[in-house]
Parts: C-alpha cells; structure tokens; sequence
C-alpha cells in the first residue's frame, strides 16, 4: 500500500522534527537542529529492517520512492527559508558545526558503502552451490 510508505516516511519525520527540536533545546537554539537527517537516517533504518524481514510490499516501496524522490527539493526550499546571515553573525558556532558535520559525513562513506555487502557476496554463494558444477565459470 503506497498509503504505509507515506504513513512510514511521517512517522520517520515527526521522530525526526521531535529530536530536532530537543537538540536545539539541549543546545540553546530555538531552532529544529538535525531533524531532517534524523528523520531520514530512520527512514533508512526502517526501509532496511522491513526489506530484510520481507515485510515491505512494492506499492510501499513505490511511495516511499515517490517522497523520496521529491524529498531533496523540499530539504532544499527548508534550507532557503533560514537565516544563514544572522546564523554566521551569531558566531563561529554555525561555521564549526557545518565543517564539522561535512567532514564527518565524508569519514562515514566507506563505512556506510561497506553495509550490504556482506549480505552480496552470501547471496552470490548461494546462487553458484544452486547451479551444477559444470555451469560454474
């Protein structure tokens, strides 16, 4: 049902502006701090889990597709509606926590592109002791 991917895609979001919300809090901001990306890590996370149960049906996964597809260019409306002037006016703080965050992002790729591959290399396993050893290259 196209109608489970969007109900998981706003519970993922409404995690994710809650958390955003407390760490803005927790840091003296009244602003959502990190929401999106919270929000969207757990999309991954459940998009994940729910493959590897078999539980997700391909008409959820065509809607989460469909928000996905869409969801960068509203991440990108959401950046230009904030104050980037008076957040840099505010100090280094907004510099340090940008720079920060971009280079942890780029540590973490190796990482993250490790994730599935072992599962890959099992599925290969098993699809060459399915096949008779004269088919096997």
């Amino acid at each position: 049902m196209i109608i489970f991917g969007v109900a998981l895609l706003s519970i993922c979001m409404l995690i994710g502006v809650i958390v955003g919300d407390a760490l803005g809090g927790l840091m003296g901001v009244e602003a959502n701090v990190g929401g999106v990306g919270v929000s969207m890590f757990l999309l991954v996370l459940a998009v994940d889990y729910l493959k590897k149960k078999n539980k997700l049906q391909v008409k959820s996964e065509e809607g989460i597709a469909f928000w996905g597809g869409i969801y960068i260019p509203i991440v990108v409306a959401m950046s230009a509606q904030q104050n980037v002037v008076a957040a840099l006016d505010g100090g280094g703080m907004a510099i340090l926590a940008g720079v920060v965050v971009v280079v942890v992002g780029f540590l973490s790729i190796p990482f993250i592109s490790r994730i599935g591959e072992k599962a890959k290399v099992n599925e290969q396993e098993i699809e060459l002791s399915i096949l008779p050893k004269e088919q096997i290259k």
